[in-house]
């Protein structure tokens, strides 16, 4: 069990981090896995104003069902599993055009909408993973019976990063005390659940390892934390924060090993088109590369492409390791029947499979 003040000491070491790795035993895994997805970003409206976003938009869209309903079937052609449904933080509170569009579209507000789509997506055979940002315990009991898994990032659990002048100062719903009762709910629910640190917003050492001991004890209270994403600060052209320095691949290295001395055998993920070096992770202990789309982007970093399966595959061979495709509900989730009757019949079809 490693301390908040080695692990400490560890993020603010030099080159002898690749000294004190030695003296810690970390497994290798025999698998790195992945879901193959389809990307739906359903609105671009939010309520937040985080200063390095480049997803949201004071001139928002509302994705139309059609649209939606084709890229099932080219999701369903491609052999995707997943679909990943993503959108701005109550955007239609935000926003009286999106409030307006829903109401003639015949829904009362975005969160019944996602179930419709989430609902058709099921029909097509394909597992929803909803990001809905902070909602309230009765509105993710109500997505439970769409979802097979949620997910909300914490970043970085941080009063400081909301104060005037800070990264989430117009970002209200980011303050800590919001995203850990997601957190706590998910689990008080049963429901698989993905969270995760975006580093290079600002935040200290410390604040990292708070962060990360805080989600250690929440799933050890009611493990219900499937994996955490380890992902790092891409600048974006147009946004407050377009110049400010990106972490560095050692930096990034160094959370992803101490993510792993904190979490234990939680599954960490490095989103592979954000880190061009991804295999280098591996050692360090990650384990999963999330959800990769053969047929959508990353419209929350559109600028960084998905890598080619076959390259993924190649490095993951040249590892000695086997990559392995995952469901975006993990096993023992299944096995623990963590899941509604309508995500149950989905199931079925990919149990009997090699997941």
């Amino acid at each position: 069990m490693i301390s908040k003040k080695k692990a400490v000491e560890i993020l603010s070491s030099g080159i002898e981090f690749f000294e004190i790795v030695k003296d810690y035993e970390i497994e290798r895994p025999k698998y790195i896995t992945y879901s193959k997805n389809v990307f739906i970003p359903v609105t671009n409206a939010c309520k937040n104003r985080c200063k390095y976003c480049f997803f949201r938009s004071d001139n928002p869209y509302l994705l139309d069902e059609r649209y939606v309903l084709n890229l099932y079937r080219m999701a369903r052609k491609f052999d995707c599993k997943e679909v990943l449904f993503t959108f701005g933080e109550k955007g239609d509170e935000a926003n009286e055009k999106i409030r307006k569009k829903l109401k003639e579209m015949g829904f009362n507000n975005i969160l019944e909408y996602v179930y419709n789509l989430a609902e058709k997506a099921l029909k097509n055979e394909l597992l929803p993973h909803i990001n809905a940002g902070v909602i309230s315990y009765d509105e993710m009991e109500y997505l439970r019976e769409v979802s097979a898994s949620m997910g909300l990032m914490l970043e970085i659990a941080s009063k400081r990063l909301c104060e005037k002048g800070m990264v989430h100062e117009e970002s209200i719903t980011k303050h800590p005390k919001y995203r850990v009762k997601v957190l706590v709910n998910a689990g008080k629910l049963k429901i698989p659940f993905t969270t995760g640190l975006l580093i290079g917003i600002g935040e200290t050492n410390e604040e990292i390892v708070n962060t990360l001991f805080l989600i250690k004890s929440i799933h050890k209270k009611y493990k219900n934390i499937q994996e955490v994403i380890i992902q790092n600060f891409k600048p974006k052209k147009g946004t407050l924060m377009e110049n400010y320095p990106e972490p560095s691949l050692f930096k990034m290295l160094k959370v992803t090993f101490v993510a792993r001395l904190i979490l234990n055998d939680i599954p960490i993920q490095i989103p592979p088109n954000l880190n061009p070096a991804w295999e280098l992770f591996i050692n360090f202990g990650a384990n999963d590369l999330g959800g990769i789309s053969p047929i959508t982007i990353d419209y929350i970093n559109p600028e960084a492409s998905w890598p080619r399966f076959e390259d993924i595959r190649r490095k993951v061979s040249e590892l000695g390791l086997i990559l392995r495709e995952r469901l975006p509900i993990y096993p023992e989730f299944i096995k623990k029947g963590w899941y509604s009757t309508l995500v149950g019949n989905v199931l079925k079809k990919y149990i009997n499979e090699d997941f």
